[in-house]
């Protein structure tokens, strides 16, 4: 009875053969008759109750208003198919738990890389080459980390002029980080949905957070190195939009408004599914040197 009302009779499929993500968000993740089903109630076109296709799932993205029951759990659990909480809009990663792809060649290739002095600096300058448009001929972390650091201060300017901000420095407080001006706490705010993005890419992958490439320093520095990835092309101008569209909007906090205009660009820019191509392609077994 319990393996029937479970599904656990039926074999798990490979995470090549399935389709992706999903996201599911004020409902509830419930089992019935062995199947996992997602009971959304309300007034709105999209309530109703659906069967979702765990096993051909590499992951659900459970956004907020959800409950999920204990025999949902283990019916994921068992197949492999991993659960994500997200924020509204998906800009933020409140966890992810240890229910990666079965497979673990991207991590076993991160650790290889890493792990060799000559293959990690080859990485970090694949990924500087991304950010900068160029393949940089230096070979010291240093020196590509203070070259990428004049860059972007050049881009801060630029990308500023561009949506009408008056662009003053970066500055920011962590005993006060609402001391800062508009621009400043809307970069703050883009920055962490862009991580929590690349949490997601990263989870999705299995690969390992703590072994970075360019940061070093935090259990998290493989996503940083990710979410920096897209500073230039979707941090920033949704950053400086956001903190010229509160010149005018009053009603909403410019935290409230950053994640709007972030969901609107992830949406826009396919930014999780670009994200986890990018890692497939950073870790490569054989990265080509010349092609960033």
């Amino acid at each position: 009875m319990l393996r029937g009302r479970l599904g656990l009779e039926q074999a798990r499929l490979p995470h090549a053969d399935r389709h992706g993500l999903i996201w599911l968000e004020r409902g509830h993740l419930v089992v019935e008759h062995g199947c996992l089903h997602f009971v959304r109630k309300g007034n709105d076109a999209a309530s109703g109750e659906y069967q979702v296709p765990h096993q051909s799932l590499s992951m659900v993205l459970l956004g907020p208003g959800s409950l999920v029951s204990h025999d949902a759990l283990r019916l994921l659990a068992r197949h492999g198919t991993a659960l994500v909480a997200v924020g509204s809009d998906g800009v933020r990663c409140y966890t992810a738990p240890p229910l990666g792809p079965d497979r673990s060649d991207f991590a076993r290739q991160q650790a290889r890389l890493w792990a060799d002095e000559t293959s990690r600096l080859e990485v970090a300058r694949h990924m500087y080459a991304l950010r900068l448009g160029e393949v940089l001929p230096h070979r010291q972390i240093e020196v590509l980390r203070g070259i990428e650091g004049a860059r972007m201060k050049r881009s801060y300017k630029l990308i500023a002029e561009r949506c009408g901000i008056t662009w003053k420095g970066r500055r920011f407080d962590r005993a006060n980080p609402t001391a800062a001006d508009a621009a400043n706490q809307a970069i703050n705010h883009a920055a962490t949905a862009i991580q929590a993005a690349a949490a997601i890419a990263v989870a999705s992958t299995s690969t390992l957070p703590p072994l970075g490439f360019i940061h070093e320093d935090s259990d998290q520095s493989f996503v940083l190195d990710v979410a920096d990835l897209y500073r230039d092309s979707v941090t920033l101008p949704v950053a400086f939009v956001s903190a010229k569209e509160s010149e005018t909007n009053h009603r909403d906090s410019i935290d409230r408004i950053v994640r709007r205009n972030a969901a609107k660009a992830f949406k826009k820019d396919k930014l999780i599914p670009n994200m986890i191509d990018r890692i497939k392609r950073l870790l490569a077994p054989a990265i080509d040197k010349a092609d960033a």
